[in-house]
């Protein structure tokens, strides 16, 4: 069964129940047959996840309420570190087969960035698979970055620069719908794997790029990592306290918000393919994410010429809004408006401040913080942050400052929306890891496998994707164009 769009101005889309596997598109005399679902869920493999639930989520049904929108879409994820392999791992989370492709003796750079790394204990281990067992102990560890952004894919290895290898490529893309890739500009290209050299093999495939600076501009060429990016685009500079030196934030949010927008394109021009049969190279940049979410920072240079700086906890156009001492630690306090704030004095036992000339207007107290913020700072001193937080009940936007333990072992929310999961991963053991964010109706989209051990579904692949047989799978190995 497929989907099938006719007519110019309104298009008929019939789904599958169990998501888009195919297309069946009519225009200008092309048509473009329906694909079977790739990468089932066996059930080996679905048995491989568990969801952590607390006692409030026992019993409450928790299976999305669509079926994984994706499957059926291939993915040919020919990235590594961070801001690809999250946006591959996004698209995995919404049922794409997502085939990892890394290089045959060190895979993704982030396989080495450790400590911290899974310690299993062996004797929980699955058996390792029929002529793995020396090549998978000769591995390093499964590192913790590496397992944060890699669930429900397979990996392959291969070498893009031996012609055996270009040809498995070739071959992948003729059944793949998107290509996402990380090299600097012209890199692959030059391997003869870029956008052109691959639409001759798929005209519709869905390209997308994510560099430092993008495909063109004086910049195109440089190297640009997460905190390259951040101090080059105004992120550091407005990052850190006034009177100290910037400092990067901490997470890669560069790396994160490319990967999210390049998540977002990619399912754009899926929709875009739908609707007109034609693939397109999607040139996105960190440079170009970065400047894009610096949002109202931006737009106050932009409108008003404002130069920003630094303001460590607090907000440039909203008091109080920061970090207050309590009398055991620190605690977060948001009085966005004027109701509020006066709430807030109420709480602090000094109604009167919300009336004064000084600070009745979010306008005024952002003129006279000098003054506000030592004054409620030497009220929120007399408690514990306890005691705030029972008292704001909820009215005021407020937070204790947790640790990364706290948020995860001690919020009740975190346990509540099933935030952590867990999943059997053949060389680690069992592991936590975060879940999907996004609730679709009653649940979130299943994690459909652990994150994948270096070149654990070459075979797999080459053989159900590719149709190759054992002996040619072993000449290729013994050629070097596969890894062991």
């Amino acid at each position: 069964m497929s989907v099938a769009i006719v007519g110019r101005p309104h298009h008929r889309l019939k789904m599958m129940s169990r998501g888009l596997v195919g297309l069946a598109f009519t225009r200008s005399k092309i048509v473009y047959p329906a694909r079977a679902a790739c990468f089932p869920l066996r059930a080996s493999f679905a048995s491989s996840v568990t969801p952590l639930k607390s006692s409030a989520t026992q019993g409450v049904e928790d299976e999305p309420s669509i079926p994984p929108p994706l499957k059926g879409i291939r993915i040919l994820d020919l990235t590594r570190i961070l801001a690809g392999p999250y946006c591959t791992m996004l698209l995995a989370d919404l049922g794409a087969d997502v085939i990892k492709v890394e290089h045959p003796k060190v895979g993704d750079d982030t396989r080495s960035w450790l400590p911290p790394f899974a310690t299993p204990d062996p004797a929980t281990l699955p058996p390792v698979p029929e002529g793995k067992k020396d090549y998978w102990n000769s591995l390093p560890p499964e590192s913790a970055y590496f397992l944060s952004v890699n669930r429900s894919k397979r990996s392959i290895t291969v070498d893009l620069k031996s012609p055996e290898g270009k040809e498995i490529i070739y071959g992948l893309v003729k059944t793949a719908d998107v290509v996402v890739e990380n090299y600097l500009p012209g890199k692959l290209s030059s391997m003869g794997l870029g956008y052109e050299d691959l639409k001759k093999h798929k005209p519709d495939i869905i390209y997308a790029s994510l560099t430092g600076y993008g495909q063109t501009g004086s910049f195109r060429d440089k190297a640009g990592y997460d905190v390259i990016i951040a101090a080059d685009a105004g992120l550091m500079h407005i990052t850190g306290e006034r009177d100290r030196p910037p400092v990067k934030i901490g997470v890669a949010m560069t790396d994160l918000t490319t990967g999210l927008y390049v998540h977002g394109a990619i399912m754009a021009a899926l929709i875009g393919r739908a609707q007109t049969g034609q693939g397109v190279h999607i040139d996105a940049s960190l440079f170009e994410s970065q400047v894009a979410s610096l949002a109202n920072i931006a737009s106050n240079y932009l409108i008003a010429g404002q130069e920003a700086t630094r303001h460590g906890d607090a907000h440039p156009s909203i008091a109080p809004y920061q970090t207050f001492q309590a009398a055991d630690g620190r605690i977060m306090i948001g009085a966005g408006n004027d109701s509020q704030f006066t709430l807030l004095c109420q709480i602090l036992g000094r109604p009167e401040l919300s009336s004064s000339d000084l600070y009745c207007t979010n306008r005024a107290r952002v003129s006279n913080r000098e003054t506000l913020i030592p004054l409620l700072d030497s009220l929120f001193s007399k408690k514990p942050i306890q005691y705030w937080i029972d008292q704001i009940n909820g009215r005021i936007p407020a937070a204790p400052i947790r640790s990364i333990r706290q948020t995860f072992e001690e919020h009740p929310q975190t346990k509540d929306r099933n935030v952590v999961t867990s999943v059997d991963h053949p060389r680690a053991g069992k592991i936590k890891i975060v879940a999907p964010a996004v609730r679709y109706g009653n649940g979130k989209m299943k994690v459909r496998g652990p994150p994948p051990v270096l070149g654990q579904h070459t075979d797999e692949v080459l053989e159900e994707v590719l149709g190759m047989s054992r002996p040619a799978i072993d000449d290729l190995r013994k050629k070097g164009a596969i890894g062991p």
